[in-house]
């Protein structure tokens, strides 16, 4: 099969290589899944574990990616709820072989059904945006599904400062933010301004012409920036709130409330509750460029500044 490797992590994105690999096994509560469309996050190529295994062993060359679309082809020895056929979407194992490949093997348990009236390349978007707002937001209150619940402990009437509020994760923290009832304040560049208010923002903020200081207290604080970003943003919490960083541990803490660093976890529940947003309107995705697993270099190596989620589009 073809599939994208990496090697050097100091070459980052820049050293990805297309080649031929063999097909994934599938071992014990494993599917093979023939992928469609992957979605890709550049962060991946500072995760420890694109490169090294659980064990902490180097597992290169390793295939990056982990967001899918696709169709069941195979099922491993005690899979159950899946079948041969079955169109699925997901997010693959993060230490694992990844999703830039025509096939992937994955855990049965991180993949949910994909409507037939949902087009790959949008359930490809969704898994690590949809399921970071998701989680947070419902069960704490914090990222865009599990930051802005799980984490953030966000309720109806509370305000919300969406960093990078133009980007994948952004657009999806603002919309849910704004279903639950959040007054939402994004930030990003000049260009973002529009987009963030196209997709709910209440308010934005121009990170390199306004001054930050002047948004006054917020409830929740959703990260994706870190940095000196982060520290002033500590600084606007008010008492009880939440800072919540998806970009590793916090720097900064608020003086009376609580900061969280934040790793998305696969549910299928949760990807069932998103992807039923997507299909009656109240959820939008937010896919920037669109290639195919031959251009997947050069597309995943963008020479200006994009917003919005790279989609790779395996099969044709």
């Amino acid at each position: 099969m073809k599939a994208i490797v990496v090697t050097d992590q100091a070459a980052g994105t820049a050293g990805m290589t297309l080649v031929e690999r063999p097909e994934p096994p599938a071992a014990i509560n494993d599917v093979i899944v023939q992928i469609h469309a992957s979605g890709f996050v550049p962060t991946e190529m500072e995760w420890p574990s694109t490169w090294t295994d659980r064990a902490d062993r180097d597992r290169t060359p390793s295939i990056p990616g982990h967001e899918l679309a696709g169709v069941v082809t195979a099922l491993g020895y005690g899979t159950t709820g899946l079948s041969v056929g079955q169109r699925v979407f997901g997010l693959a194992d993060w230490h694992r072989d990844g999703t830039l490949a025509e096939y992937v093997a994955i855990e049965a348990r991180n993949l949910a059904p994909l409507p037939g009236d949902v087009e790959f390349t949008v359930g490809a978007s969704l898994p690590i945006s949809g399921l970071t707002a998701w989680q947070w937001l419902f069960e704490h209150g914090l990222t865009a599904w599990q930051g802005l619940f799980e984490h953030g402990r966000l309720q109806a009437g509370q305000s919300v400062l969406a960093h990078g509020a133009a980007g994948a994760v952004g657009t999806m923290v603002t919309q849910l933010a704004r279903e639950f009832g959040a007054y939402v304040i994004g930030t990003g560049r000049a260009g973002d301004r529009q987009k963030a208010l196209d997709f709910g923002a209440q308010e934005f903020v121009d990170l390199d012409n306004d001054a930050l200081k002047d948004v006054g207290g917020v409830d929740l604080v959703f990260d994706v920036i870190g940095g000196d970003i982060q520290k002033r943003s500590a600084g606007l919490i008010r008492a009880g709130g939440t800072l919540v960083s998806i970009v590793g541990p916090t720097e900064a803490r608020p003086a009376d409330g609580l900061a969280i660093d934040f790793v998305v976890e696969s549910d299928r529940g949760q990807l069932g509750e998103i992807v039923q947003r997507v299909r009656d309107g109240r959820l939008r995705t937010n896919i920037g460029n669109i290639a195919t697993l031959d251009d997947a270099i050069a597309a995943l190596n963008p020479t200006e500044r994009r917003t919005g989620k790279t989609i790779i589009h395996v099969q044709p």
